[in-house]
C-alpha cells in the first residue's frame, strides 16, 4: 500500500500500512487496480470516443469506479473485487469490437482467479511511476478527475449529460500511461480545472433545474421529539427520495455535514418532516451518530468507519460502501430507490439527542447572491466592504484547523467570508454580523458549489471592469481531498492567482512541481492567522 491523495496522510508522507481514513492495506491496493483498469478501458474506448459516440456503460463504470476510490467514500473489499471484474468484461467486450495495437499491461492484464487480483493490486500502485515529478503530475491529474467524476455522477443521475466531459476524463486517463513530458501534464492538469468547472457547472443546472434555485434560509439545528433519520453526504437525489417516502411515517428527515445546504432549496422545504441539520462536519460523527439515535443514511463519500455501538444504524447507498453495513441498492428501470427498511428501522428507534438550538443561515448560491449585487457593489464603492475572503474547501480532524476558525475571528468588520464545503463548519455558527444587510458570511453551499463563488467573482470583475486577479477577493482555501484538488485545478484554470492553501500542502506535490505552481500562480502554504491577515489583507 501507498496512498497519498488526502490531507491527512500518514506523516504527510504517505499511508504505507493502513490509512488514516482507516483503509485496509488491501482494499487501497485494489483501488489502485480498479483505477489502473479505468485506464485499460479507456484506451480500449478510443475509437468510441473519437467518433463522438456515447458508451453509457463505460462512462458508468469509469465515473463509479473514480468515485469510490475518493477518500472515505468506500472501505469494502468485495465491492473492489466485483468492480475490477466487470471492468475486465467491459474492457474486454471493448477489445473484441475494436482490437487495438496498444499492448499496455491495463490493455491486455487478465487474472484466472481472485488470488491473481490481490496479487497484482500489490503491483499497480502509486509508486510504479518511478520518476517523482512525472507521479506527482499524474497523481495531481488523476485526483481531479476523481472529483470530476464526483461531480458529473450527481448531475449524471438527475438526467444531464455531456459528452465532452466523458471523453476528457477517459482521455486523461489514458494519457497517465503515456510517456509524456512535464510540460504535457502540467497543460493536462490545467485542462482538467476547465472541464472541472463544466462539471460543476452542468450539477448547477441539475440540481437547480430540478429543486429551484437555493435561497437564503435560517436552518434549524435543534431536533424534535419525533425518531429521526440522519442523510450524510451529498446526494440530493437520495434525500428527495427520502423525504417522499418518509412523508406521514412519522419519521422526521435531518441533514448532517455536506447535506445541510439542501435545506436551501425550495423543493425540499415543502415537506412538513425536514426538520433542519444536526451535528457538523464528517469527522465529528462517531460522537453525533451516537446520538443521534435513529439509522443514518450514507449517500456518497464522508463515512468514517462506525463504531460498533452504533454500526447496526448505518446504511449505505451509491458508490458508498464499508464491510458489515446495510446497503440500499440503485435505482433500477428508473424507479426510485427502496428506503422502506431504514424507514421502518427509524420507527423502532428514540428521538435525536440535542447537540444544540438555534439557526444558523444559508443558501447564498449565485442566484441569490447576484440578487443582491447591486448592494454588494454598493457596500464596496463606498468602502464598507474592503475585502471579500474566500475560504472554501474541506474540514479535517486536526488541530491545526482551528486556525481557520481564529482566522475568521481576526477578520476585520469591513470584510465578508465566501464560503463552500464543509470547511464552513470551523466558522458558521459565530456571530460574524453583516454589512448593511450583507451578511458576513456567504454560504454558497456544498463543495461543488464553489461554482457559484466562480460566478459571483465573475459578475463582480464584469461590474467593476477588471480582471479576476484585480478584484478585492483573497483566497485562503482549506482541503482534504480529490474534490478540492479539482477546485483548486478549476480556480488555477481561470488564471487565478495568490491561492493560499492549507492546513499543509499536497504530499503528492513534488518539490519541483511546487515550484512551477508557485511560479505561475503564486501558490503559498497558509502559516500564522497573523502573519496571513497580512498577506491576504493588502492595504
Amino acid at each position: 500500500m501507498f496512498c497519498y491523495q488526502c490531507e491527512e496522510t500518514a506523516k504527510g508522507e504517505g499511508c504505507t500500512k493502513a490509512g488514516v481514513c482507516g483503509k485496509k492495506g488491501e482494499v487501497a491496493d485494489l483501488q489502485d487496480l480498479l483505477i489502473y483498469l479505468t485506464k485499460g478501458i479507456s484506451i480500449c474506448n478510443t475509437k468510441t470516443r473519437e467518433s463522438n459516440i456515447e458508451n453509457k456503460e463505460v462512462d458508468k463504470l469509469i465515473m463509479e469506479g473514480l468515485f469510490s476510490t475518493i477518500t472515505n467514500a468506500n472501505f469494502d473489499k468485495e465491492y473492489f473485487i466485483n468492480k475490477i471484474k466487470q471492468a475486465l468484461e467491459i474492457r474486454d467486450e471493448l477489445k473484441d469490437k475494436n482490437p487495438v495495437q496498444n499492448t499496455n499491461d491495463p490493455v491486455t492484464w487478465s487474472p484466472d482467479n481472485d488470488e491473481d487480483i490481490m496479487k497484482k493490486a500489490e503491483e499497480v500502485g502509486v509508486l510504479k511511476t518511478e520518476n517523482e515529478d512525472i507521479r506527482s503530475l499524474r497523481e495531481l491529474l488523476t485526483y481531479g478527475l476523481k472529483g470530476i467524476a464526483a461531480y458529473y455522477h450527481h448531475a449524471y443521475i438527475l438526467g444531464e449529460r455531456d459528452i465532452e466531459i466523458s471523453n476528457f476524463i477517459q482521455e486523461a486517463l489514458a494519457a497517465t500511461t503515456k510517456e509524456l513530458s512535464v510540460d504535457d501534464l502540467v497543460g493536462l492538469n490545467m485542462k482538467c480545472g476547465e472541464i472541472g468547472v463544466k462539471a460543476m457547472a452542468l450539477l448547477d443546472k441539475a440540481n437547480t433545474s430540478a429543486y429551484g434555485d437555493p435561497e437564503p434560509t435560517n436552518v434549524n439545528i435543534g431536533v424534535r421529539a419525533n425518531p429521526g433519520i440522519l442523510i450524510s453526504g451529498h446526494d440530493l437525489k437520495d434525500l428527495e427520495e427520502l423525504l417522499k417516502q418518509t412523508e406521514g411515517t412519522g419519521v422526521d428527515v435531518y441533514t448532517h455535514g455536506e447535506m445541510l445546504p439542501a435545506n436551501a432549496y425550495p423543493a425540499f422545504k415543502k415537506h412538513s418532516n425536514f426538520v433542519g441539520n444536526y451535528g457538523n462536519a464528517w469527522w465529528k460523527q462517531k460522537e453525533e451518530f451516537e446520538k443521534f439515535n435513529g439509522p443514518i443514511l450514507l449517500t456518497t463519500n464522508c463515512l468514517v468507519p462506525p463504531k460498533d455501538s452504533y454500526k447496526d444504524r448505518v446504511y449505505t447507498t451509491g458508490v458508498v460502501g464499508f464491510e458489515g453495513l446495510k446497503h440500499i441498492m440503485d435505482r433500477k428501470d428508473g424507479n426510485a430507490k427502496d428506503f422502506s427498511k431504514i424507514i421502518a428501522h427509524a420507527k423502532n428507534c428514540s428521538s435525536p439527542e440535542k447537540l444544540e438550538e438555534g439557526e444558523i443561515t444559508i443558501g447564498f448560491a449565485h442566484n441569490a447572491a447576484l440578487g443582491v449585487a447591486d448592494k454588494i457593489v454598493e457596500a464596496v464603492k463606498a468602502g464598507n466592504i474592503k475585502r471579500f475572503l474566500v475560504m472554501a474547501g474541506c474540514d479535517g480532524r486536526h488541530k491545526e484547523r482551528d486556525y481557520y476558525t481564529e482566522f475568521a475571528k481576526a477578520l476585520p468588520n469591513d470584510t465578508v467570508i465566501l464560503t463552500a464545503g464543509c470547511a464552513k463548519y470551523r466558522y458558521n455558527k459565530l456571530d460574524l454580523g453583516d454589512i448593511g444587510g450583507i451578511p458576513r458570511l456567504i454560504d454558497a453551499g456544498q463543495c461543488n458549489d464553489s461554482y457559484s463563488l466562480v460566478v459571483i467573482a465573475q459578475k463582480l470583475a464584469e461590474v467593476f471592469g477588471v480582471g479576476i486577479n484585480e478584484l478585492p477577493i483573497s483566497y485562503n482555501i482549506a482541503w482534504y481531498e480529490q474534490k478540492a484538488v479539482l477546485v483548486l485545478l478549476s480556480l488555477l484554470s481561470m488564471g487565478v492567482k495568490n491561492i493560499m492553501l492549507g492546513p499543509k500542502l499536497p504530499a503528492f506535490v513534488s518539490p519541483n512541481v511546487l515550484n512551477v505552481l508557485v511560479e505561475k500562480f503564486n501558490i503559498q502554504p497558509n502559516s500564522t492567522v497573523e502573519d496571513d491577515l497580512v498577506k491576504l489583507l493588502p492595504e
